[in-house]
């Protein structure tokens, strides 16, 4: 792909208020991201973009690392995958975003107790939003 399409497709997002952009041509893709005022916010306040943020009165939240749709269940009817009240480890899956047509499983990043669900099942998401508090 040339340099100056790339350059265009960066200016059309700009210009349209658009968060996520990826363009395939033949074997060659781009992707442009730009950062969502929510993943602006959690970068100003010192928190992680990715992953969890560090412990605060011994909670730490579980962020979006992607935009995407929340999924609390792995399919439409089948049970949570966790849910207020439930013990974590690291790498159980928590959740799964879809973005771009993949579903992403996101896991724990540390052991817990998950306390609070901050998003309904479907919801859109902000790269870097908070979905699970989890107290340690």
């Amino acid at each position: 792909m040339d340099l100056r399409k790339i350059k265009k497709l960066i200016e059309l997002v700009e210009e349209s208020g658009i968060e996520e952009l990826e363009v395939q041509k033949g074997d060659e893709s781009v992707r442009i991201v730009r950062p969502s005022a929510t993943a602006r916010a959690v970068r100003e306040s010192g928190a992680a973009e990715t992953g969890g943020s560090p412990v605060a009165d011994g909670f730490v939240t579980a962020r979006a690392p992607m935009a995407g749709t929340f999924y609390a269940a792995p399919e439409p009817g089948a049970d949570r995958f966790v849910g207020p009240g439930a013990a974590v480890g690291v790498g159980e899956t928590l959740c799964i975003i879809e973005s771009m047509k993949m579903m992403n499983e996101i896991p724990a990043e540390v052991d817990g107790v998950v306390i609070d669900v901050l998003v309904a099942d479907g919801e859109p998401v902000a790269r870097g939003q908070g979905l699970f508090r989890i107290a340690r």
